[in-house]
């Protein structure tokens, strides 16, 4: 990741297993499942929901709150969920089934929707969703006359259930008109508690359109996309996102926060399925190859199709941001999340700088964590840039606009990989699997299993940095052996390139093949 070297990940199942089993003998790791399968423990467990559609309010009435949580609540009854429908309900009534659900949930031990279509603000960063009876005058109404959204956060910690997905369909115009203007547009941003997702209509700071028909625009495409079967939770939310910005034209786009450490299904795949050898490598083959076919498409709609099939696939985060290339090139403003720093409830987002210059230099110490020595220093130059890359040192070393190689100064040439991607908040997960081919043609499959997991002050010799610290685990195969790899870096929106980054790889048998770091010493940007 420094640029130089980035670790390799998993085997096929068969021999993942194979090193699975010594590593876990030697105290190692922690166990990953093989792509393909299903967490039955998780999906088989009781589905409890309470939903909310508030469309009567006296002074700023919606057309389809209602119609979108009757609709909604159709939808989970048809998936196995115990449902709770709230319309058009009062403070006291939010209350009483909020406190209702809450205490189910702890009984039931059961997985918990909780979703809410109406009006929704935020004062002082907390979220307030409004019942239909808020009588506001005054900002400061707001807190007596709404329902803190961490009244139901707070709830759901205290009931210890499995999982719970927030889903809120409720930053709709400001309800209070020119007389009130709001402190900001839209909702708060939120990290997710431990074990959920949360989901808002769209990005925080920004207003959600209550569609020109009989649903949401959200909710339209929220419910067709609950209808796909053996599809993660986290790829319906994905492709609901996908959607509404395209039917927006930008103008609204869903975001998410998650904290979820297992996959989740409305609609489960069966139990046990799971892929052979020879599918996984045959799956990722197939995505490859359309991945090259299209990567440097000019069109909008080559992108979206890939990223509809493939939401959470080994291309898809270096797919969105080549998709939000073209379509500012066609003119589409992206809309931006509101500034989150002096938010006590997020730790943020970051997204990658890419906008490198030549004559951006880059300076690192390479160091042996297992002898505690400096193997060497050394200096990256942006000598050249081109539409999709960036070339150090004359050629000695190439990179994608993120930082993920595609050349080495031995020859070594990567295919696409999104070891590092364009947009970063904690819980965030993705995949990154990359066939990379040495000087002497010998080819290593790998893959690695990322997740942000903090956001924290590091201090190197190049200073101290507010940086998102990203782990992730998986293998490296070659022609002869295996090995189980950990990985850590930590990227600073700051710094266009990563600060820091630590391998460690070890054989089957628990025998360390290496153990290295990577920080930044200095750098100027131009």
């Amino acid at each position: 990741m420094s640029g130089e070297h980035v670790p390799m990940a998993p085997a096929p199942c068969r021999m993942r297993r194979n090193i699975l089993q010594g590593a876990l003998a030697a105290g190692a790791l922690t166990l990953l499942p093989c792509p393909g399968l299903a967490q039955t423990a998780l999906n088989s467990l009781p589905r409890r929901s309470l939903i909310i559609g508030n469309s009567s309010y006296a002074h700023a009435p919606l057309n389809n709150p209602a119609n979108d949580a009757r609709a909604f609540a159709e939808a989970l009854k048809a998936v196995d969920f115990a449902v709770t429908l709230q319309l058009d309900a009062s403070r006291e009534a939010m209350l009483r089934a909020i406190d209702d659900y809450v205490g189910m949930l702890a009984r039931d031990h059961a997985i918990g929707v909780f979703y809410f279509s109406g009006h929704g603000t935020q004062l002082a960063w907390r979220n307030y969703l409004l019942p239909v009876d808020s009588e506001i005058r005054m900002l400061n109404d707001i807190p007596a006359r709404g329902v803190e959204l961490n009244t139901l956060l707070q709830g759901l910690t205290q009931a210890k259930n499995p999982m719970n997905v927030i889903i809120l369909d409720a930053c709709r115009d400001n309800p209070f008109g020119q007389a009130l203007p709001g402190e900001q547009k839209g909702l708060s941003q939120f990290d997710a508690p431990p074990g959920s997702l949360l989901a808002y209509a769209t990005s925080p700071g920004n207003t959600a359109s209550d569609g020109a028909g009989s649903n949401g625009l959200y909710t339209e495409n929220l419910l067709r996309e609950l209808k796909s079967s053996d599809t993660k939770i986290e790829d319906i939310f994905k492709r609901v996102r996908l959607e509404v910005r395209r039917r927006s034209d930008g103008r609204q786009i869903p975001w998410e926060s998650t904290s979820l450490e297992e996959d989740f299904y409305f609609r489960p795949p069966r139990a046990g399925t799971k892929l052979s050898e020879g599918e996984a490598t045959r799956h990722y083959d197939e995505e490859l190859a359309i991945w090259e076919r299209i990567k440097s498409a000019n069109d909008p709609a080559a992108l979206e199709d890939y990223l509809r099939r493939y939401p959470s696939g080994v291309f898809s985060e270096i797919a969105q941001l080549h998709l939000d290339k073209v379509l500012a090139q066609r003119g589409q403003r992206a809309i931006q999340i509101a500034s989150s720093a002096p938010n006590p409830y997020s730790k943020g987002t970051a997204r990658a700088d890419t906008r490198f210059r030549l004559g951006d230099r880059y300076s690192y110490r390479h160091l042996d964590l297992a002898t505690n020595q400096e193997i060497r220093q050394y200096t990256l130059v942006v000598t050249a840039i081109t539409e999709t890359q960036v070339i150090y040192n004359n050629g000695s070393l190439i990179t994608d606009l993120i930082g993920n190689p595609v050349k080495l100064a031995d020859g070594t040439r990567y295919t696409d990989a999104q070891h590092q991607i364009a947009d970063y908040s904690l819980g965030k997960r993705w995949t990154a699997r990359h066939r990379l081919t040495n000087a002497r043609g010998a080819t290593y499959d790998s893959q690695i299993e990322y997740r942000v997991v903090a956001r924290e002050s590091v201090t190197l010799p190049a200073g101290t940095f507010d940086a998102f610290r990203v782990e992730g685990m998986g293998w490296s195969q070659g022609e002869r052996f295996g090995v189980e790899v950990y990985n850590l870096f930590w990227i600073s929106p700051e710094v266009r390139r990563v600060i820091a980054h630590e391998t460690r790889q070890r054989f089957a048998n628990g025998k360390l093949v290496k153990h290295e770091r990577y920080e930044l010493t200095g750098y100027v940007q131009r």
